[in-house]
């Protein structure tokens, strides 16, 4: 999720939704987290923090406390979450390109996406994960912790693997610029007249991200990620998420004020079909997914649980845009503070999620209750230490915003 400065009050009425939306992604991302360990169906396996199948990264705590709702939930932020975050990367790639040339922005993109990732991995991801490690650990020292996470056969991302795959398709864009000069204002372009044509804009997306995301869900199944080096990848994803990031790279070099994301345009006005879409989409998803998971499913079903995927996240991105664009176009003071340290936010934030749940384990309260004092901690916290570090020169240079930006905001 790329830094932004809040918005003058003279932004226009994209701006300020889009800008508005960043608060809204982080407060998801946050709940998100905080969900994860209530959900009903998590597999117990009874693996210890260095036994496959390493269930930790994904569940670093798994509480004996567990609610149904948040499988619902976390089942659809799952599907379209992430590509929206890339989608909405993506949107301001074209203009910084420009502006800063193709050395000036590779060197930007480095210090604001490489040097956090490179911190966080190092930093951040270790210092959450020690509760897991704590968990099944006959020796729960800090110095049997770091000979236990040495010996793994990978080094834990947690969330912060957005931050390397983003910087890799920005990279791409950049080649891209460098060997074909003309191709992104022809994306930029094309996208241009999606608003007068959104059924062919949306059907080549759609085809586009079948061929991106079904072969490699085929071939790896949609759930498998890598155990093994520096990077964490979810195999069948990246592609996928490159559609949606050039999707937004398109549509930022046509203008974010005209087309798709007119505050007035054909998305805004039919938020409603959008939403509508959202659901019957996901709730195909979810049926044919299900199915997969009885055993022996017919023959079919997990192929089509794989198409059905790609239209439940192009119309869980498209729902949130319409929504945003329809009904969040003017100044929202929370939205704006949440909006200008979505990017701190979103580095720090998975230590005290983490370490939350674990601190509430044995607490006998519902997993409601849990869930949200967990986001609650974890929103106040993360504000708090986002403040901190920005405090100084190098937290604000970390973080890619100038010295003391939340009180600015």
């Amino acid at each position: 999720m790329r830094h932004s400065h809040s918005m003058p009050r003279s932004a226009s009425a994209t701006s300020l939704a889009l800008a508005n939306l960043r608060g809204v992604v982080i407060l998801i991302v946050l709940a998100f987290h905080s969900m994860l360990a209530y959900l009903k169906w998590i597999p117990v396996t009874g693996s210890g923090f260095d036994s496959p199948p390493y269930d930790w990264r994904a569940f670093p705590i798994i509480d004996s406390h567990r609610f149904f709702g948040f499988d619902l939930i976390c089942a659809w932020q799952d599907v379209y979450l992430m590509a929206l975050m890339f989608f909405l990367s993506g949107l301001f790639v074209w203009p910084s390109l420009v502006r800063k040339k193709d050395l000036g922005f590779l060197r930007d993109r480095v210090l604001r996406l490489g040097l956090p990732f490179a911190f966080g991995v190092a930093v951040v991801i270790p210092a959450a994960v020690y509760p897991a490690y704590r968990l099944s650990a006959a020796d729960p020292s800090l110095s049997g912790y770091w000979h236990s996470l040495l010996a793994l056969p990978f080094w834990p991302n947690g969330p912060l693997w957005f931050l390397w795959q983003l910087l890799a398709l920005n990279l791409v864009a950049v080649g891209l610029h460098l060997v074909a000069p003309n191709s992104i204002p022809a994306l930029g372009r094309w996208s241009a007249a999606a608003d007068k044509n959104l059924a062919r804009y949306v059907a080549v997306l759609l085809a586009v991200s079948i061929l991106a995301y079904v072969p490699l869900a085929i071939a790896f199944t949609p759930w498998a990620w890598s155990n093994s080096g520096l990077f964490a990848v979810q195999f069948c994803r990246p592609p996928l998420y490159g559609v949606f990031f050039f999707a937004g790279v398109g549509i930022g070099a046509a203008g974010i004020e005209r087309g798709l994301l007119a505050a007035d345009g054909v998305v805004a006005r039919h938020w409603g079909y959008a939403l509508a879409a959202a659901f019957a989409s996901l709730l195909l998803w979810m049926g044919l997914t299900a199915l997969t998971m009885t055993g022996a499913p017919a023959p079919g079903v997990a192929l089509a649980a794989d198409l059905s995927f790609v239209p439940a996240c192009a119309a869980g991105c498209i729902s949130l845009l319409a929504v945003c664009l329809r009904f969040m176009t003017g100044h929202s003071r929370l939205l704006s503070y949440l909006s200008v340290n979505a990017y701190g936010l979103y580095l720090v934030h998975y230590v005290f999620v983490v370490w939350l749940q674990y601190a509430l384990l044995a607490m006998p309260l519902f997993a409601i209750v849990k869930a949200g004092i967990v986001f609650g901690g974890t929103l106040v916290l993360s504000l708090l230490t986002t403040f901190a570090v920005q405090s100084f020169p190098w937290g604000a240079r970390l973080i890619g915003a100038a010295p003391r930006a939340v009180a600015a905001s």
